[in-house]
């Protein structure tokens, strides 16, 4: 039987990349010829899906990112979307929007208190001056890997920074690009002395129906510098931001290593000095704010069958082993910066294919994409709103006949 070939492109030069597809015998096409599998870097995305372009994509065509991923992977608009849907979960008595008597969320308490500036400028304020010993993270919204990030823990700071960005007196009005400012978490779970986070790969291959993957081999992400909250060391990057690309900068920087642990040894680690029990729960908060995450914005994303998307979530654990969601990333580095690194990346990349491809291996935006669970790889199945559907249907069907059966006169 003849089996058809896939073309791909790329616009992302990584080894770990390339492999993989000349690995399964497909050929490499530009972007102007036909392509049935593009993994494609963000800018170009935006192009394909703009109104503008006139693209349409065949039924053979798969891409590697939703048209709206923003919704999930801004950093103000993944704050915006959580606290919508806590409002609404709230509003419609659902007891996931319950909270607490000092008006916290009982259950979806998972980002730190976060405002957009200028925005919510007189609310942080309000905020602030409730603990004025508080420290705060700020964080450009359209930036990554550490840019423009930065921390205060006074309101005159702020005002400081803003006269020096702008060259004006202080008007949140005027300041033009959107920043986020959250409670910086003051007591992370420290291993040796430093701070770390966690690198997570979460898979969606549909927003609707739900179809959500995490990946069992994520990592920590060290600081190269023993943590420290005192004023002197409140600059210092090295301190208290975990990006790699921040801290292969820094004197302590292992590139054996690379400053990363893997999830297996952190669930070791924990286990030993924590117990069992509790780092099983600490397992399956990250689990549960994955996917409530996910569907803080599923009802906004346009949920083209064209596409499928891999996040990098960043999670901070603090020292009561409590996970807080730090952030989304659209496009997580796929750029190895050890033999480790290289080995998972080629892993991550063979598994993501082997989920979003039907059996036949040739891309078809008309299957169910409900693969056997043997394509998972190392990814694990953490909500798929499809089959949940069908078991409650067959659950239900099942019970029906039960009861028909039990209702049957019974002859002697």
């Amino acid at each position: 039987m003849y089996k058809l070939r896939v073309s791909y492109c790329t616009d992302v030069e990584k080894s770990v990349l390339n492999t993989n597809f000349e690995k399964r015998g497909w050929h490499q096409v530009g972007p102007d010829d036909d392509w049935n599998f593009y993994w494609a870097n963000v800018p170009t995305c935006r192009i394909i899906f703009g109104v503008d372009s006139g693209y349409r994509m065949n039924d053979n065509q798969l891409i590697n990112h939703f048209p709206n991923h923003y919704e999930i992977t801004r950093k103000d608009l993944l704050v915006k979307n959580i606290k919508r849907y806590r409002k609404e979960l709230e509003k419609e008595g659902n007891p996931l929007g319950e909270k607490n008597e000092l008006g916290k969320h009982v259950h979806l308490d998972f980002i730190p208190t976060t405002f957009v500036l200028p925005a919510d400028y007189n609310m942080f304020v309000e905020e602030y001056r409730k603990n004025p010993l508080s420290t705060w993270i700020m964080k450009p919204c359209g930036k990554s890997q550490g840019a423009g990030i930065f921390l205060i823990n006074k309101l005159s700071k702020l005002k400081k920074w803003s006269r020096e960005s702008r060259g004006q007196n202080f008007n949140p009005s005027m300041v033009k690009d959107a920043y986020v400012i959250s409670k910086y978490i003051e007591n992370p779970l420290l291993i040796g002395g430093r701070k770390f986070d966690m690198r997570l790969y979460v898979l969606v291959s549909s927003f609707r129906p739900l179809k959500v993957y995490l990946y069992k081999l994520g990592f920590c992400r060290f600081c190269t510098a023993k943590y420290d909250t005192s004023i002197q060391e409140l600059e210092n990057m090295y301190v208290h931001l975990t990006n790699v690309s921040v801290q292969k900068h820094g004197d302590e920087y292992n590139n054996i290593h690379g400053g990363k642990w893997s999830l297996r040894n952190l669930e070791l680690y924990l286990e030993s000095t924590r117990g069992k029990e509790v780092t099983t729960k600490l397992f399956n908060g990250i689990k549960w704010l994955v996917v409530h995450s996910l569907k803080a914005v599923a009802p906004l994303m346009v949920s083209d069958r064209h596409c499928f998307e891999c996040y990098g979530y960043d999670i901070i654990i603090d020292e009561t082993l409590k996970p807080w969601l730090i952030e989304v990333n659209a496009s997580p580095s796929l750029t190895s910066t050890t033999v480790n690194d290289r080995i998972l990346k080629y892993k991550l990349i063979n598994d993501i294919i082997s989920i979003v491809l039907p059996p036949n291996g040739f891309p078809d935006a008309k299957w169910n994409k409900i693969p056997a669970k043997e394509a998972y790889g190392n990814f694990e199945l953490l909500l798929d709103e499809e089959l949940a559907g069908i078991e409650i249907g067959n659950s239900k069907r099942a019970q029906q006949e039960k009861n028909s059966h039990s209702q049957q006169p019974k002859w002697k």
